[in-house]
């Protein structure tokens, strides 16, 4: 299966089916899920599931797409991006790091993980919709910022990936490693402040 070329039609109850792989991928992980338990949770007739999916594989694709896309589109809608760039980076930071702690965000990538062997298109599809996503946004701002005069980088891709670490620092090993699932945002707020801070004395201006 070719993540690029998958070819969906959509249709009147396609959302419906979106909505109702999403709670039980959520629910059941990818290996016990299967297709009759999506097509029960949607409300749907298996012939009208699979006139959407082939297979459980694209299916979990598209929902993956879809929910980092609708992330990242409310992420950057309440993102003041003519800001100075520490509020900029604080409120990417806090979205970025609300995903990554969310249980969508890490039982998928639980599921793309322990799925890689397998099915690599998996792990594909969701860094394609996830960190590459966050890349080329966090990029493009920094980038407007740089020949603002707010910042001094050369190497945008770079820099965005740097950042994007300096945000995940003690959360995701723990979320990793299964040793914190939960975070208090006071937890959250020590980590975006180190990040901007240290990511400014960088590249501030």
């Amino acid at each position: 299966m070719n993540v690029q070329n998958t070819a969906i039609r959509k249709g009147r109850k396609f959302d419906q089916v979106l909505a109702g792989a999403r709670d039980v991928f959520l629910a059941e992980g990818f290996s016990a899920s299967n297709m009759d338990h999506v097509a029960k949770a949607s409300g749907v007739s298996k012939a009208t599931l699979y006139s959407y999916f082939p297979d459980k594989e694209s299916l979990f694709i598209v929902v993956v797409q879809t929910e980092c896309a609708r992330q990242s589109d409310e992420a950057m809608e309440h993102i003041d991006q003519s800001a100075p760039p520490a509020v900029v980076l604080s409120n990417a930071a806090r979205h970025l790091l609300g995903f990554i702690t969310s249980e969508f965000g890490q039982r998928m990538f639980r599921i793309c993980v322990a799925q890689a062997d397998r099915f690599p298109e998996l792990g594909l599809a969701f860094y394609q919709s996830g960190p590459m996503v966050v890349r080329e946004k966090i990029g493009a701002y920094l980038q407007s910022a740089t020949e603002a005069g707010q910042l001094e980088i050369t190497d945008f891709d770079l820099a965005a990936d740097q950042f994007g670490e300096l945000c995940k620092a003690d959360v995701f090993p723990k979320i990793l490693f299964g040793v914190q699932t939960v975070f208090e945002q006071s937890e959250l707020d020590r980590i975006i402040d180190g990040a901007v801070s240290t990511f400014l004395a960088k590249y501030g201006a």
